[in-house]
This record gives structure tokens, C-alpha cells and sequence, in this order.
């Protein structure tokens, strides 16, 4: 249970800060206006908050195995909303980072 409580948060942690993101890219970038990034500025700091309910005490370790997930969301998130056609390079690359995200997480440890 433990593990996949930890999944969810990291898929909910990608979606704040991937969207977030994204929201702040339309209302700049796109010309979407001042709403499209302040709900973008209040997505990133959801992003700030879900890390914290991780069952990990460690920040170094969730933020850098995070990393992983961060890659593999982002081009999750440009194939569904902007229809990006990802390589088999970018999907390679992907699934060694979620290899790093297992291995950092969730490599059984012994009591310090």
C-alpha cells in the first residue's frame, strides 16, 4: 500500500507541476492571459505541498527520484494535450529514468 500511495503522489506531483507549467507557457507564450498563469503560479505551489506527503522522510531522495517521473510525465503530457509524437529515443530515455525512480524509491534498504 505504502508503494502505491507513493505512485499516486508522484503522478499527482507531475500533473501540478507539468500543468502548472504548461497553464504559465499558454497564458505567456500563447497569449492566454493573466488568469492562464496564475492558475498556473497556484499549480506549482500545489507541486510545493504534494512532496511533503510522501511516506519517505527524505527530501533529496523523493525530489531526485521525482526527477524521473518529472521526464516521463512531461512527454506523457505532450503526447495528450499537444499530440507530440515521441521517438523511440525519448521512450528509451524515459523508462531508464522510471527504472532510477524504482531503484531510489523503492530498492529495499537496511535500517539505519
Amino acid at each position: 500500500m505504502t508503494i502505491v500511495r507513493s505512485l499516486l503522489l508522484f503522478v499527482l506531483a507531475a500533473l501540478a507541476e507539468i500543468g502548472g507549467a504548461w497553464l504559465i507557457w499558454q497564458g505567456w507564450r500563447e497569449n492566454r492571459g493573466l488568469w492562464w498563469i496564475a492558475a498556473g503560479v497556484a499549480a506549482l505551489g500545489a507541486y510545493g505541498f504534494v512532496a511533503t506527503l510522501q511516506p519517505d522522510a527524505n527530501f533529496g531522495r523523493i525530489l531526485a527520484a521525482y526527477g524521473g517521473v518529472f521526464v516521463a510525465g512531461s512527454l506523457a503530457w505532450a503526447m495528450v494535450v499537444d499530440k507530440f509524437r515521441p521517438d523511440r529515443w525519448d521512450l528509451i530515455g524515459a523508462a531508464i529514468c522510471l527504472v532510477g525512480v524504482a531503484v531510489i524509491m523503492y530498492a529495499p534498504r537496511a535500517d539505519h
